[in-house]
């Protein structure tokens, strides 16, 4: 999830140009793809379906239906049920993000309701996802053409300060935990935070032991540099960057250092190539930088007149229109970490539905194929797209089972929770 308030998509993407059109793929490179994509799951990282559910469509899960092309919607979305097959997806990692700002119980609370619509929307569409809870797992329900369906916590502001919670949205599915998101929270810095506790306090390192006790991984996006080495300093198994790109690129806080992309190949972990421009281009950086500073000065000026304010935003935005970023730079961000950290630690985590602009050909669910046959003309081998489309992913996953079940026995971390008396 990139943006704050996700109820301005709708506004932003109208302002902002988006190409729909498909990319036109040959015969024999889609026949590869399609060889790869058999063979080996596509595991995407990062998706925001489930809160785009609740915040465009009150939660109704059983009466919203997304079988097929609901970019159609009168609010679109970037995933549905076709889409889903037709980008050979075979492993998706839905988001439970909730807000940075509700903590505490209530956080508790929100984070059970969107575990809750993950579920739902499993048993709304078993034809197509069936919930899976370990790499064996989805393993098996790619070879019956479904997509294995699995759940990632998106900060630690969620289990409110509280290994219990932490061990029960484990049981309820939680396979991975963004350890920081937009702010930082009671025990961890945040990228796009200013920091406070320069990496993990105690606790937070506390909370990295448990999460390799029960078989949860460390999620390292969102999170600050020195967020990031204080886990991989604490962590008994392989870490994940669910949706992150490589800061030498752009330098963007939520993209992942050269020293710590090093660190990732040593601890055997992943960084799953995020599709946001804003991570991707400097000059698209750039751009949405000075709009937003434009929207700030047009609401200044034309304080109490939205409307003026609005149209003066989006007269800027018809003015300068935003730069091209294309699938070559997703490539781009992939070569460069495969480059550095090596091919046995990178994946995609796309971010669809949590982003508030796409790039052309990757505006769906249906255009991974599209990036493999980019990569495809840059020379990469078939296994090594395996690799890159859920093999490594799947690597990490079974490490951190092996880690668990030789923890097995171990004692839970245990920190008192105070509670206010009269």
């Amino acid at each position: 999830m990139e943006i704050h308030k996700k109820s301005l998509i709708a506004t932003l993407l109208a302002l902002a140009p988006v190409a729909l059109s498909a990319q036109t793929i040959d015969r024999t490179t889609q026949l590869r793809i399609d060889r790869v994509l058999k063979a080996t799951p596509l595991i995407d990282g990062h998706n925001d379906l489930p809160w785009e559910l609740r915040n465009r469509y009150g939660s109704r899960i059983e009466t919203t239906d997304i079988t097929q092309r609901s970019d159609k919607l009168p609010t679109p979305l970037m995933t549905d049920m076709a889409r889903l097959h037709a980008g050979h997806v075979g492993g998706q990692f839905w988001s439970v993000y909730i807000p940075a700002t509700v903590t505490g119980p209530a956080a508790i609370q929100m984070t059970i309701e969107q575990i809750d619509i993950v579920h739902r929307l499993a048993a709304r569409y078993p034809r197509d996802l069936e919930m899976a809870y370990t790499a064996a797992d989805i393993v098996r329900i790619h070879k019956t053409g479904r997509v294995a369906s699995l759940i990632g916590i998106e900060g630690g502001h969620q289990i409110g300060n509280n290994l219990a919670a932490l061990r029960q949205f484990y049981a309820l599915g939680a396979r991975y935990m963004t350890l920081a998101h937009f702010l930082n929270n009671d025990w961890a810095d945040s990228a796009t935070d200013d920091p406070v506790h320069h990496g993990l306090t105690d606790f937070g390192k506390q909370v990295v032991r448990e999460m390799n006790r029960i078989g949860m991984m460390v999620d390292l996006s969102h999170v600050s540099p020195e967020t990031m080495k204080a886990a991989l300093a604490a962590t008994s198994a392989p870490v994940l960057f669910s949706h992150s790109d490589a800061r030498a690129l752009n330098d963007y806080p939520r993209n992942v250092p050269d020293d710590v992309l090093k660190l990732v190949a040593a601890n055997g972990g992943v960084v799953m190539v995020n599709f946001y421009p804003s991570h991707l281009s400097p000059a698209y950086t750039t751009w949405s930088s000075d709009r937003a500073g434009e929207t700030a000065r047009a609401k200044a000026l034309y304080t109490g007149q939205p409307e003026r304010s609005k149209a003066a935003a989006a007269g800027w935005t018809l003015a300068h229109p935003a730069p091209p970023v294309t699938i070559a730079a997703v490539a781009d961000h992939i070569d460069y970490i495969v480059k550095l950290a090596g091919i046995d630690h990178v994946g995609i985590g796309g971010d669809l539905d949590g982003i508030e602009a796409t790039i052309p050909g990757l505006n769906g669910v249906d255009g991974y194929p599209n990036l493999f046959a980019e990569l495809i003309r840059r020379g990469w081998s078939n296994a090594n797209l395996g690799k890159l489309a859920g093999g490594n992913l799947l690597r990490v996953m079974r490490r951190v089972e092996a880690v668990a079940a030789a923890a097995r026995g171990t004692p839970p971390e245990f920190t008192e929770t105070k509670t206010m008396t009269d």
